[in-house]
């Protein structure tokens, strides 16, 4: 048997069962939502921030690698410590001091926090001015029997030895000792069983505890950051769902105008969504920020199956057949179509599986997967509901309230759909062709789109709509600080002069002219580099320690001279020795920033134009690297960014490609083998080219950048905007085989199936579109753009199509005619 006959079979017996048995195909899924409801429980919630993205990177592999070889004086592991930062008119006076010391006496008298050590200006001041005072009660009562004097001088001591950097702000003044923000670190001594929740907790705690003493202090920390992410997606939720589930009820409401198939539609989209959830819940798929567009899209798609089988049925009845008659034609019609839409879509959802990032990938599973259950749901239960319903109805005697379809021949709606199509017949080539430039134009304008990878893309706003902060219990959203407070922080302690590039260098650093080696790049370094006098380097590492120590130390100096045999300062010679020295020393907490215990793996800190481009200071850190005679890799937090960048344009780019190419491909295939029209497939294929280039240019207007999540919107646009034309085609395809030509078909098709593409593209466009009411940027951005791809994707198949197929239609009679010229010679 031929393989369209046998797909013909398969649906068929398929859409038998489903016209044959209703009920029993109504209890096999009511059976499947109750095993699904059993997965709710085990749905594992996600922040989603920038963590997620760069777990698996070998850049990020490399930084982690670097944090744990060298020890940094401020560094904020993300599981051990909390910063409280104080702001003030100065931070550095003794009553501020004191504040703060009593602040780190209650912490510490406190078990449940922890508390192991503490650095802030308050410890280090205290232990200055007292170097056996090693607790926050004797910190406290040192600087309390202290003078003003001697504080303002002890404040000057520390600086010229740099240990006050990093704690106050950069403001800093020494002369006049004042400072308006200081960060105290403290480090908790947590069991191994101690989770994130369990931070959490006790940073709360701690912010409690600052809230009772005098000032501004906040507490910061990883725990802070994964709360107010983890609310900002449970707080969007809460306001994006109601207003998407309003505006499908309305739009099914507009749609179906029958109270019960309107009921009908709303358990068909509580059941996918249960569907979804359950499959994350088995398959350990945590549902982060990325993941809220996955209900709001298949809900969407699910609207959008719901009143294209709703709208045939009723076209059926109105032609004369009775409920399971006309259930059977409007099925045999649309199953294939609603294959072919799920197979496609499946395909602009999947594509981005194969992207390197972890979320980007979880979310193509996930919606995917939810596509195939939206498919499940609303093509084989939702008819089987129907009938079962309009069975009852009848036997009760309740009245249809509006059974006619959303638009006929006749309607205002109806002749303005198919005004593109009575258009078309006078000048096909030139509108395809018009067609075909302005979209090349946009997507050449549209290549220029930006890249972003930010913490600020996850985090909610410092300041919140007013439309956010007006909503009534249950919901208003809570209170987010994150985001003042890095704000804060950037103000305070951030550096003007661009970013750091660390690079790690591993080898026998006791070899003579170790040290040479590892400071020659610095003279002639790439230009996003050259920030130092003469157009050098400025680095840190091992070298800066030792000249800055002998400065300190004669001793160690005239060690240094001994061993400096071109007299730079570096010596060359005895590096060992040198080395047992330093970390022997009151600089070995320095050193071990820069240099192992073994001596086998060194730390150079660039610090990098503030001018510079991203590409320029990553590209620039490995220009460097290379240039050493060690084994050296370029890494820091900016070179991990820019490898997540990268990767999140190849995502979005091998998606498009692989969407369209694979998409492309079935259509081609399916056609051929259902119609034997094999190039239908690429005139199904053009409207999405147009909608795709449009989208792009329109990002780039609106400037939003593909990050995490809108970068997966060009594949996502594949899979949702595609619909618009298969069903176009598909009915196109039932009309053309029973009339005249090409223009006839398209009218009729633009007439009937344009009023459920019209339905559907206002509940997907608005229902997406609601996104753009989330708290955080990435999902308002995304849900915009989701938007914006419904909508040209419509218009597209009501413009581009028409014209299309009136071209495909000429060629091919030109190959029949070819053909009759050539059957006489042959």
């Amino acid at each position: 048997m031929p393989l369209a006959e046998r797909i013909e079979t398969a649906t068929e017996r398929l859409n038998t069962t489903i016209v044959d048995r209703p009920r029993a195909v109504v209890v096999v899924f009511l059976l499947l939502t109750g095993v699904f409801i059993g997965g709710l429980g085990s749905v594992q919630m996600s922040a989603g921030g920038l963590d997620a993205f760069t777990d698996d990177l070998p850049e990020q592999a490399t930084l982690e690698e670097v944090e744990q070889n060298f020890e940094e004086p401020f560094q904020t592991d993300a599981q051990t410590t909390t910063q409280l930062i104080r702001t003030n008119s100065n931070v550095l006076t003794k009553e501020a001091l004191v504040r703060d010391a009593r602040l780190l006496e209650r912490v510490a008298e406190r078990d449940e926090f922890r508390m192991d050590s503490a650095r802030g200006p308050a410890p280090i001041i205290a232990q200055h001015l007292n170097p056996s005072a090693t607790t926050p009660a004797e910190h406290r009562r040192t600087l309390e029997r202290a003078t003003p004097s001697e504080i303002r001088q002890a404040v000057r001591e520390l600086r010229d030895g740099s240990r006050l950097t990093g704690v106050v702000s950069n403001d800093f003044n020494p002369t006049s000792v004042s400072a308006s923000a200081s960060i105290t670190t403290i480090s908790h001594d947590f069991p191994g069983s101690f989770g994130d929740d369990d931070l959490t907790a006790v940073q709360t705690g701690l912010q409690a505890v600052a809230d009772d003493t005098p000032g501004d202090v906040r507490a910061f920390g990883s725990g802070t950051t994964e709360t107010e992410i983890s609310q900002s997606v449970q707080d969007s939720l809460l306001i994006v769902m109601p207003v998407v589930i309003l505006l499908l009820l309305f739009f099914l409401v507009v749609a179906y105008r029958d109270p019960i198939d309107v009921l009908l539609g709303l358990v068909a989209l509580v059941m996918t969504i249960i569907w979804t959830f359950g499959f994350l819940g088995y398959s350990g798929i945590p549902f982060s920020q990325q993941m809220i567009s996955v209900p709001v899209l298949l809900l969407a798609v699910g609207v959008d199956f719901g009143i294209h089988i709703i709208n045939r049925y009723r076209e059926e009845t109105e032609r004369g057949f009775e409920a399971v008659e006309a259930m059977r034609e409007a099925n045999a019609q649309l199953l294939i179509a609603f294959v072919i839409v799920t197979v496609t879509a499946v395909f602009g959802f999947g594509a981005n599986v194969i992207s390197d990032l972890t979320p980007i990938r979880n979310l193509g599973i996930a919606s995917a997967v939810g596509i195939l259950f939206t498919f499940f749901i609303f093509g084989l239960f939702l008819p089987a509901a129907k009938l079962v319903c309009d069975n009852v109805r009848t036997r009760l005697g309740v009245p249809e309230f509006n059974s006619s379809p959303i638009a006929s021949e006749d309607s205002a709606l109806g002749r303005v759909l198919a005004f593109p199509a009575r258009v078309s017949q006078h000048a096909p080539t030139v509108i395809v062709l018009g067609l075909v430039l302005s979209s090349v134009a946009m997507g050449a304008y549209g290549a220029g789109v930006g890249t972003s990878f930010e913490n600020e893309d996850f985090l909610p706003p410092e300041e919140l709509p007013a439309y956010v902060t007006g909503l009534p219990e249950p919901f208003a959203p809570g209170e987010y600080t994150i985001t003042s407070t890095i704000n804060l922080l950037d103000e305070k302690f951030g550096s003007s002069q661009g970013s750091t590039v660390k690079i790690y260098a591993e080898g026998n650093f006791k070899e003579d002219h170790a040290l040479e080696t590892l400071v020659a790049p610095n003279d002639n370094p790439p230009e996003s580099f050259a920030v130092g006098p003469g157009g050098q380097a400025q680095a840190r590492s091992i070298v800066t320690v030792i000249q800055s120590h002998a400065d300190q130390d004669e001793e160690f100096a005239a060690l240094v001279a001994r061993n400096d045999q071109n007299d730079n300062g570096i010596p060359d010679q005895n590096l060992e020795r040198i080395y047992d020295e330093l970390f022997a020393s009151s600089a070995s907490g320095r050193a071990e920033q820069y240099l192992t215990e073994d001596y086998r793996s060194a730390l150079v800190e660039y610090q990098t134009d503030s001018d510079a481009s991203q590409t320029e200071v990553t590209t620039g850190g490995d220009e460097l690297a290379d240039t050493f005679q060690f084994k050296a890799t370029s890494t820091g937090d900016i070179v991990v960014r820019a490898a997540v960048m990268d990767r999140i344009f190849q995502s979005a780019i091998q998606g498009l490609v692989l969407a369209v190419v694979l998409t492309a491909a079935f259509l081609v295939a399916i056609y051929g083998i259902l119609e034997r029209k094999p190039m239908l497939g690429v005139v199904n294929v053009f409207p999405i080219l147009i909608a795709i280039a449009f989208l792009l240019g329109m990002m780039r207007y609106l400037d939003i950048t593909l990050n995490a999540l809108t970068a997966t919107i060009l594949s996502i646009s594949v899979g949702v905007g595609i619909a618009y034309s298969v069903h176009t085609t598909h009915r196109f395809i039932d009309e053309y085989d029973a009339t005249t030509g090409a223009h006839e078909a398209m009218m009729i098709t633009l007439t009937g199936t344009g009023g459920a593409l019209f339905g559907s593209m206002l509940t997907t466009a608005l229902g997406t579109g609601a996104l753009a009411l989330a708290i955080t940027p990435i999902l308002g951005n995304f849900g915009v753009l989701i938007g914006l791809s419904v909508t040209y994707s419509f218009l597209a198949a009501v413009i581009a199509l028409p014209p299309a197929m009136l071209l495909w239609e000429r060629t091919q009679q030109w190959d029949l005619d070819l053909l009759a010229r050539l059957r006489p010679a042959m």
